[in-house]
């Protein structure tokens, strides 16, 4: 096992997206239908790779529409989404994802790679599932080194 796990080692490769042209009540529906709470916004810039422009959560629709009463009839994805996104790069290490959420207050971070073409999502959970292997990991090595020893008293 690698010590130095990337957010390309960790990240779900599998990730909901959604436009900023789509009705919000729509994205909503794609939440429920999908069992998340977070949509990332792209824009396709050819058929193959679209970037990240935005991601919308559940929270973005509960306190920016419903709790700050406003008609979600009519409105799009980008009328509630958090427009400015943090995006991990593939190398970085899963401290370093750990530092961005902690610091930025947040559970889910889309992964981009060059030009911001979107690679997948990496969780608080992903990241501390991979710490808590890497612990088990390390643990395991101490335990087959120490296992050997002897203690001889005089």
């Amino acid at each position: 096992m690698r010590f130095t796990l990337t957010a390309a080692d960790i990240c779900s490769r599998i990730v909901t997206i959604t436009y900023p042209s789509m009705a919000l009540g729509e994205a909503a529906r794609l939440m429920r239908e999908r069992s998340v709470g977070c949509l990332v916004v792209v824009q396709e810039v050819s058929p193959e790779e679209s970037i990240v422009v935005g991601v919308l959560t559940d929270r973005d629709i509960a306190m920016g529409v419903v709790a700050a009463d406003r008609d979600p009839h009519g409105l799009r994805v980008a009328d509630a989404m958090t427009g400015k996104v943090v995006t991990a790069r593939e190398d970085d290490t899963i401290l370093d994802l750990l530092a961005m959420m902690r610091r930025s207050k947040i559970r889910r971070i889309p992964v981009t790679g060059p030009r911001n073409v979107l690679i997948g999502i990496v969780t608080l959970d992903d990241v501390l599932q991979a710490v808590a292997q890497q612990m088990q990991a390390v643990a395991a090595a101490v335990a087959a080194a120490t296992s050997h020893e002897r203690t001889t008293l005089p």
